[in-house]
């Protein structure tokens, strides 16, 4: 009982693309600091990270569960279904939310003054639809947030660099956002919600989701060239500019049979192999842990 419990709410929150943020969140922290960091501190970022981004899916559903009863898409959620009650996920998300505050006062003595600033995209989020097809750029803000936050929290100050990180990862996360509201456009268009595809339509959607990805890989090539990076940074850079451009190439407007393969396996995948590159990059300087 006590099992089946936790999966529902894991299933939630959909724990399992925590893949396409915690990567890049340790990205931020590795180029900060120019060696590995310490293993408490990478505890307080993970801790960090799973509370903030289990709180702003628990207010998604929370906020978006009327919309979720009526799309037949989302109707199977645990809100709308009846397998949570509201009251269930309302102490999920201050649960969530203390989890995330524990881990910011365990980090650098600045992200005690700037948490609010990340929590307040979260909640803004879901709300955008109702009134702006620049809502996946808010999405993309909530997650390009990760490596500027995991920057300052090893480094305890603010430069540019974490946010030519953040600007991509928004660029990135838009992007196949825009992807994955192709499958709602119907629904929000009779529903009066507003995303690219519903205001613009297929094509200009894919037009849309090139451009932010090409964009997203310029940020990414701009901060290895702000810190002088070296070859296996930029190995992970072209990699991951192919796989976005393959990422693209199979999503056609009249063909949409390969959205999901595009959206969970293909973007888990480079977030990974961006992390795993940069850490290639670290360790061949030769810098020690710390």
């Amino acid at each position: 009982m006590a099992f089946n419990k936790i999966r529902i709410y894991l299933e939630m929150i959909k724990f399992q693309h925590s893949i396409f943020a915690l990567p890049f969140a340790y990205l931020g922290a590795f180029l900060a600091e120019m060696r590995i960091p310490s293993f408490l501190s990478l505890f307080w970022i993970t801790l960090a990270m799973v509370g903030a981004r289990s709180f702003a899916m628990a207010m998604n559903r929370l906020i978006d569960r009327e919309i979720d009863r009526r799309n037949p898409r989302t109707a199977e959620r645990a809100l709308p279904k009846g397998l949570l009650q509201s009251s269930n996920v309302i102490i999920f998300s201050l649960a969530s939310l203390s989890v995330f505050l524990m881990a910011v006062y365990n980090l650098a003595p600045v992200c005690r003054y700037l948490w609010p600033l990340v929590v307040i995209p979260f909640v803004i989020y879901p709300y955008t639809k109702r009134f702006t097809w620049l809502s996946h750029f808010i999405l993309g803000l909530c997650l390009g947030l990760a490596p500027v936050g995991a920057w300052i929290a090893v480094t305890n100050s603010v430069t540019i660099e974490p946010f030519l990180l953040g600007a991509a990862v928004l660029c990135w996360v838009a992007g196949f956002d825009i992807f994955y509201a192709i499958q709602d456009m119907e629904f929000d268009q009779e529903h009066k919600l507003y995303s690219i595809p519903a205001n613009f339509g297929i094509k200009a959607s894919l037009a849309f989701t090139k451009l932010l990805h090409l964009t997203a890989i310029s940020l990414l090539a701009w901060t290895g060239v702000r810190l002088d990076l070296g070859i296996f940074y930029f190995l992970g850079v072209f990699i991951a500019g192919v796989l976005l451009a393959y990422e693209n190439s199979i999503i056609k407007p009249d063909d949409l049979s390969k959205l999901n393969m595009a959206f969970f396996t293909m973007n888990g995948v480079i977030s990974m192999l961006m992390f795993f590159f940069v850490a290639i990059e670290v360790v061949s300087r030769g810098m020690d842990i710390g």
